[in-house]
């Protein structure tokens, strides 16, 4: 079937995460064509294979996506309406335990806990909270503060209601459609690892590319 006159729209991530040592252009790629049949025939191609078992990463030009899909429509238009490299990184996933899962969420919910507590009761202690209360209590009472009082009561209750806000969310509860502070954070931190493995890969000639 001839391809000449046709155009192909591919879009690709960034950053895209498979689970069998097989890459196809259709496990990557988001295209579009007005002879969907030319679609049909590019999404089982193959664009690389991994070796070995763990982890495989791999940083691929678009160029060498565009190759791929010459080899089958030589005559084929592509649009690319995406990245120029793909960052592909092939993790086989371990059936894990129920029991192993919810130690480990166990395990990192104690960390976060502890962590949280005790960044806290260093900021009370280097601003010495609880002299600041007592103060405040003798001001407005004219008595000595037991220690626990009002405030003490009111401020725990409001950084409590203060930490839920910030992060926007309870559980799988959501407050607000906006992307939590912390959500912001990984992305950022992800674009940042992105760039970095776009500019390792290049430097030392490990991207997969044309030519």
């Amino acid at each position: 079937m001839g391809t000449t006159g046709q155009i192909l729209y591919i879009k690709g991530d960034k950053n895209k995460e498979v689970t069998k040592s097989d890459v196809l252009l259709g496990d990557i790629l988001s295209m579009e064509c007005s002879d969907q049949t030319i679609v049909n025939r590019l999404k089982p191609v193959r664009l690389l294979k991994a070796n070995g078992q763990g982890q495989k990463r791999y940083v691929v030009s678009i160029l060498e996506v565009i190759a791929k899909i010459h080899e089958v429509c030589p005559n084929l238009t592509v649009e690319n309406l995406g990245e120029t490299d793909l960052i592909v990184t092939i993790e086989e996933q371990k059936k894990q335990k129920k029991v192993v899962q919810a130690v480990k969420s166990f395990f990192v919910l104690l960390v976060t806990f502890i962590g949280a507590g005790f960044s806290i009761m260093s900021f009370n202690n280097d601003v010495n909270v609880p002299k600041l209360f007592d103060q405040i209590y003798y001001l407005v009472t004219g008595t000595t503060s037991d220690g626990f009082t009002i405030l003490e009561l009111t401020y725990s209750l409001g950084m409590s209601v203060g930490i839920l806000l910030f992060f926007n969310h309870f559980g799988k509860k959501r407050f607000t459609p906006d992307p939590t502070p912390m959500e912001v954070e990984m992305r950022t931190y992800e674009e940042d690892i992105e760039m970095t493995l776009i500019d390792e890969y290049s430097r030392k000639g490990k991207e997969k590319d044309v030519g």
